[in-house]
């Protein structure tokens, strides 16, 4: 009867040990496995046998992750302090490095993040960073992927997310906006005037090579004012008129 107990407390410890090394990684997970400390190899996806006390097993996920980048204070190249903050989006691409190169690759690329941000945004006055976030995105971008290569990691997207102002750094925008549109205004009227007076000339050069074309304009102007009743107008009549005139009359006779 021992001896059954006996065989059944070792069958016992042997499903228990099967068990124990029995590991199965999802199509997006691969495990890192140490022999006695030492790197042995990557294993997954699927089912993998790890031997209990001998080999060791670090779970590494190799989907994208979305790491938000808390607020920065930054100063811009021309003395503006703003606020800044940013979303990454890395996965791992190489588990080994991921595991073996840097203890938590999760908090340093965070804090990489953080100081690569203030770093390059630094370099930046306020202007390119409200209208050039493309080229700011894509510029913290391969410096993030250039540094975390080392630990197995691929930077795919930084985006900036919003740069806040403080309340008189948005009045002194604000100031300067108008001041940009009055100033265009006043380039618009004056390129205006200067249209409206090239015609204008034009048209004088015209009726001074024409002079029967003044002297209908003429006519034409005191029709048009002749049409007001209301009003006694006086007017001079052209010598160049006159002299028409007389010769038409002496035709005529």
């Amino acid at each position: 009867m021992s001896w059954m107990l006996g065989y059944g407390g070792l069958a016992l410890l042997v499903l228990v040990l099967v068990f124990a090394s029995l590991r199965v990684l999802r199509e997006y997970e691969r495990g890192v496995v140490f022999l006695l400390g030492r790197f042995w190899g990557v294993k997954g996806p699927g089912l993998i046998v790890i031997v209990p006390g001998i080999q060791q097993m670090v779970r590494v996920d190799l989907r994208t992750v979305v790491l938000d980048v808390p607020s920065q204070d930054v100063i811009s190249h021309d003395n503006v302090s703003v606020k800044v903050n940013a979303v990454v989006y890395f996965r791992v691409v190489d588990a080994e490095r991921a595991v073996i190169q840097v203890a938590q690759y999760l908090e340093a690329t965070s804090q990489l993040a953080q100081t690569t941000l203030r770093a390059v945004l630094g370099k930046h006055g306020l202007d390119e960073m409200l209208s050039e976030r493309e080229k700011l995105n894509l510029d913290i971008q391969k410096i993030l992927d250039a540094q975390t290569s080392a630990w197995g990691i691929k930077v795919s997207i930084v985006e900036i997310k919003q740069v806040d102002l403080n309340e008189s750094m948005i009045r002194a925008i604000a100031r300067q906006a108008e001041a940009e549109r009055e100033r265009r205004a006043k380039v618009i009227h004056a390129e205006g005037e200067l249209q409206a007076s090239k015609a204008l000339l034009e048209a004088a050069q015209m009726l001074a090579r024409e002079p029967q074309a003044m002297q209908l304009r003429y006519l034409q102007t005191l029709t048009q004012i002749a049409g007001d009743k209301s009003n006694t107008i006086v007017f001079p009549l052209p010598v160049e008129m006159l002299s028409a005139m007389a010769s038409m009359a002496k035709r005529d006779t």
